[in-house]
């Protein structure tokens, strides 16, 4: 079974601040880094580690970072289905106290020019029974699309809106499973409870949802019928809550993809998070394939 991931891959630039500047304040960094991130890429990534055969589908710009970001990837995903658009490539810049907090600004025109049903060969890729993760950074049009045809098409279809930009859930018919933040799920829905937006994406026809609590862990609802399986964070000492949610996310649908139970797959997913909260960076902080190759190891004793 393969999982495409579809979405955007950028460079980050994060700066260390003691906190984050107020309106109009200037602020000096204690450091500044640069490396490869985006949701679809952070995604991409952490499934790949996690063990699940990925095809990454995602733009790049003609400029010298799209070198880099290609150059950067191979250690981990088939580069092949990065495509070159006649854009600067995506970048963020990321704002990050020393407690951890972030704020993020987004340069986000390739993935907002990219449509992968008319620009990749996505569609004849995919098969009956593989798995379609993607975000919210390519238009809601485009990502709609997408989902609309992998389902009709067999495969098991999964969402993660986030930024939530055009996303309205009275779309989430083709989606069969959406992971959102609880302040995601908040914006999605209106409805601050974790349960009752829960249980209006299933009236909207999402079949399965996990709404992640940060520091308090997650609630997974394999089935709008089923109670909600409470899964509580690992402890860890933050350093850098960046790309913590894709980690998390990737990882639970790259195990899906190999044969996991949302929830088996959602405690193993909870541990990688902790991992990557106590390390600096994005990719950098993500474990590597042995580290979830043990980490499956410790779930797996604990199920027994």
């Amino acid at each position: 079974m393969r999982l495409h991931v579809v979405g955007n891959v950028c460079v980050d630039t994060s700066f260390r601040l003691p906190r984050l500047p107020r309106p109009g304040e200037t602020l000096n960094a204690s450091s500044a880094v640069e490396g490869i991130g985006g949701k679809g890429a952070n995604q991409a990534v952490a499934a790949a580690r996690s063990g699940a055969d990925v095809y990454f589908w995602a733009p790049i710009g003609d400029d010298d970072m799209a070198g880099r970001i290609t150059e950067t990837l191979k250690g981990d995903l088939d580069v092949d289905r990065l495509i070159r658009l006649a854009l600067p490539t995506d970048r963020s810049t990321i704002l990050l106290e020393e407690g951890g907090e972030n704020a993020i600004v987004s340069a986000v025109a390739c993935a907002r020019a990219f449509d992968p049903i008319l620009q990749t060969d996505l569609s004849e890729t995919w098969s009956e029974d593989d798995i379609l993760l993607m975000q919210g950074n390519l238009s809601w049009e485009v990502t709609a699309t997408c989902l609309k045809l992998a389902k009709q098409s067999g495969l098991k279809t999964v969402l993660n809106p986030s930024p939530l930009s055009d996303a309205n859930v009275e779309d989430f018919a083709d989606v069969d499973l959406v992971i959102v933040n609880q302040s995601e799920a908040a914006a999605l829905t209106g409805l601050e409870s974790s349960a009752a937006a829960a249980d209006l994406l299933f009236n909207k026809g999402a079949a399965s949802v996990v709404v992640t609590l940060g520091r308090e862990g997650s609630f997974v609802w394999d089935h709008p019928d089923d109670p909600p399986v409470p899964l509580a964070a690992h402890e860890a000492t933050v350093v850098d809550t960046s790309g913590a949610g894709d980690c998390f996310a990737g990882s639970l649908v790259g195990l899906l993809a190999q044969g996991k139970t949302l929830v088996e797959a959602a405690k193993v997913a909870t541990r990688a998070a902790a991992i990557s909260v106590a390390r600096l960076g994005t990719l950098a902080s993500y474990p590597s394939r042995a580290e979830f190759s043990e980490i499956i190891k410790i779930s797996e004793l604990e199920n027994i």
